[in-house]
């Protein structure tokens, strides 16, 4: 029977060969003693008593008199959550794309933006594709002392396709928040290649944001 193991965004299954690797890798490390410890970090074993005793009590480790300590229950599961987040993919968090056409209007594309709640909007071609974004700081500065920009489509004023930073599904998350923060954006579109063959066609499937991440982690956070 699979074993049952919370984590972010849901609940998922692991398999009894997983169990028993894990088992395995736990007896591999242990037992280690006290005196092993303090050899490793080069202080007194004195030194080291209240804080093993501690640990003992969280259950991040286990101890059994004359023979040594063993990585504890939480201390096993918190590894298995952390390589959990770091395996996790775009396309198992990313959220509904906000999409507008390279024809809408500078007046259409606000009224979206608030409307919707976001910090930039998805812009596609007639095909569906990738084309652009266009963000509020870009609405702001065309529309101020501009009467006449609310007319003008926002094909005009978004960051072409060509400069526009994405991610795909199978990336990881951790992916999506390196480039996120290295680009100092909010948001990335989530694209697949799309069925034309044509290298930059990509369809649009989703964003991920960093307010995505931020539920995520504390999700994970609530769960212990």
């Amino acid at each position: 029977m699979p074993t049952r193991m919370p984590e972010a965004g849901g609940i998922s299954y692991r398999t009894d060969s997983e169990t028993k690797r894990n088992r395995k890798h736990r007896k591999k490390h242990a037992p280690i003693t006290g005196d092993q410890i303090a050899e490793m970090l080069n202080v007194s074993r004195a030194t080291l008593r209240t804080d093993l005793s501690k640990l003992v009590i969280l259950d991040y480790i286990d101890a059994k008199p004359k023979v040594g300590y063993f990585l504890g229950n939480r201390g096993t599961a918190e590894k298995e959550e952390k390589l959990h987040l770091l395996k996790m993919k775009v396309g198992d968090l990313h959220s509904v794309p906000v999409i507008v056409r390279e024809t809408t209007t500078i007046h259409e594309a606000v009224v979206s933006l608030f409307l919707e709640n976001v910090g930039n909007l998805i812009v596609t071609d007639a095909d569906g594709h990738l084309a652009g974004i266009v963000s509020r700081k870009d609405l702001l500065k065309v529309t101020l002392g501009n009467p006449t920009a609310s007319t003008m489509p926002v094909s005009l004023i978004m960051t072409r396709r060509a400069n526009v930073t994405t991610v795909q599904p199978e990336d990881t998350v951790l992916d999506a928040a390196r480039k996120i923060i290295a680009h100092q954006i909010d948001s990335l579109p989530v694209v697949v290649e799309s069925d034309t063959g044509n290298p930059g066609d990509w369809k649009v499937v989703g964003r991920i944001t960093k307010t995505n991440i931020i539920k995520m982690l504390l999700g994970w956070a609530a769960e212990e």
